[in-house]
């Protein structure tokens, strides 16, 4: 499981980093509301090394977010050999994967989501100032709908790399990593974006003036449909494309290219 832990986490940090930017991207567009929420003021009031703001926070929380879901995806998995086909093998170590890592890490969540739209630290001064400002409710906002749609989301993740996988086989290692990996995010997002942009909502709630009011998943959904539209549910679906294909076949390529080296040297 040590193996497991290092190889999900710096898969992770690896992945996010790198797309870094087109997270930011994303979660403007989901939350335009916001002022000066777009990558042009961000560019123009704080300079190109804000595009990656928060990811700082994201990495401290990716790496355990990761480790743990890629430990205990492996773990299942193996408990479930045997028993169960491969599709439905990861189905449900993915899941169970994604619901215990989620509940691990949520007010890092938060307090990321946070500071990518703050302005010049307008709110907060980095992540130990926003964990003590954030009201204990405000900080887990959203996790209820957090552990609805990331477990499906991770669970879908797995179940497509290894179909995705099997009819990349001509393919070498690496490219069926890569395209695998890309393609399982981009299936796995168009199922389950409105689950992300819901629980992004409500952990805005007391951020800002601009951000609607919402009393929970329901009510959010509601008025979401009600002010925008069913179409409001998929807002930013495009910036998720652009982000999910890349950090998906990054972080699977590299997932399984540090097992494979870890499987040597430890």
């Amino acid at each position: 499981m040590l193996k497991e832990l290092i190889a999900g986490g710096i898969s992770g940090v690896i992945s996010r980093t790198a797309t870094a930017p087109l997270e930011l991207y994303k979660i403007q567009q989901q939350n335009a509301f916001v002022p000066h929420s777009t990558l042009r003021a961000v560019l123009d009031k704080e300079g190109i090394a804000y595009l990656w703001k928060g990811n700082g926070t994201n990495c401290v929380r990716l790496f355990p977010q990761y480790a743990i879901n890629y430990a205990v995806f492996s773990a299942i998995s193996r408990q479930l050999e045997g028993s169960v086909d491969g599709a439905a093998k990861h189905l449900l170590a993915g899941g169970a994967s994604g619901a215990v890592a989620m509940t691990a890490i949520y007010p890092l969540e938060t307090v990321r989501s946070r500071l990518s739209l703050q302005l010049r630290h307008s709110h907060y001064r980095g992540i130990s100032d926003a964990l003590r400002s954030i009201p204990y409710r405000q900080m887990y906002g959203g996790l209820r709908m957090g552990l609805l749609g990331f477990p499906l989301f991770n669970a879908l993740n797995f179940c497509f790399y290894g179909l995705y996988k099997q009819k990349l086989a001509d393919l070498s290692p690496s490219s069926q990593r890569l395209l695998g990996g890309g393609l399982a995010g981009v299936t796995a997002i168009t199922v389950t974006y409105p689950t992300d942009l819901i629980r992004r909502r409500l952990q805005l709630q007391g951020f800002h003036p601009a951000v609607p009011q919402y009393s929970g998943i329901l009510d959010c959904c509601r008025k979401i449909m009600h002010g925008e539209g069913a179409r409001g549910l998929y807002r930013g679906l495009l910036a998720a494309y652009i982000k999910v294909f890349p950090t998906l076949a990054i972080q699977f390529w590299s997932m399984e290219l540090c097992n494979d080296l870890l499987n040597k040297s430890i």
